[in-house]
């Protein structure tokens, strides 16, 4: 029966563990890694947070807003420039309304192609917007034919603008009381529908 050595000899395989043991534990290369090893740890950035996707009523909602927003630019830059009239033809259809062009009249200012305010008792019109200038030809003071459904017509002086972006609407031939007249028509009526065509 062998008989282990004594725990004091150096040479015991115990004594050996234990002395590399408190070795490793003390030595100045291990404690040198250990702490680079801890620092490595530190200073790895934190790990980035994913955002969340946006979920798709949250996309639609923003997609809507968008549209809304540029219908409603749209609807602002027509109404600002709102001079879609019918082409002219030889009958082009039109309202015939009744204007005042004297000074205090329902006309309001003076005439936009000559800065003068007319008599009533007069042959003459305003025409919209687009009519008066933005077809390619401007009809400033120029002769205009009105017909009536009846086949009566009568040739009118363009001197004024019925402005589109105020309110009239685009296919307004606005006459003095003298066309009406001629016309054999109720100014109190108010709008007839008439055709009208350069003179």
């Amino acid at each position: 029966m062998s008989v282990p050595p004594p725990a004091g000899d150096p040479a015991s395989p115990a004594a050996i563990s234990i002395y590399k043991h408190h070795e490793n534990a003390h030595s100045p290369g291990t404690a040198s890694v250990q702490r680079q090893e801890q620092e490595k740890l530190h200073k790895q950035p934190p790990m980035a947070t994913k955002s969340k996707p946006l979920s798709l009523s949250a996309m639609l909602l923003a997609v809507f807003v968008v549209v809304l927003a540029l219908t409603q630019l749209a609807s602002v830059v027509s109404c600002a420039a709102r001079r879609h009239s019918p082409a002219v033809s030889a009958h082009t259809a039109a309202v015939m309304t009744v204007n005042g062009f004297e000074r205090g009249g329902s006309g309001g200012g003076a005439s936009a192609c000559d800065g003068h305010f007319h008599s009533n008792g007069e042959r003459i019109v305003a025409l919209s917007s687009g009519w008066l200038r933005l077809d390619g030809t401007r009809r400033c003071n120029r002769m205009i034919r009105i017909t009536t459904r009846g086949g009566r017509s009568v040739v009118a002086k363009v001197v004024d603008e019925c402005d589109s972006s105020r309110g009239c609407d685009d296919n307004i031939v606005d006459s003095s009381a003298a066309v009406w007249k001629a016309l054999g028509l109720d100014v109190d009526v108010g709008r007839v529908p008439v055709t009208w065509s350069d003179a």
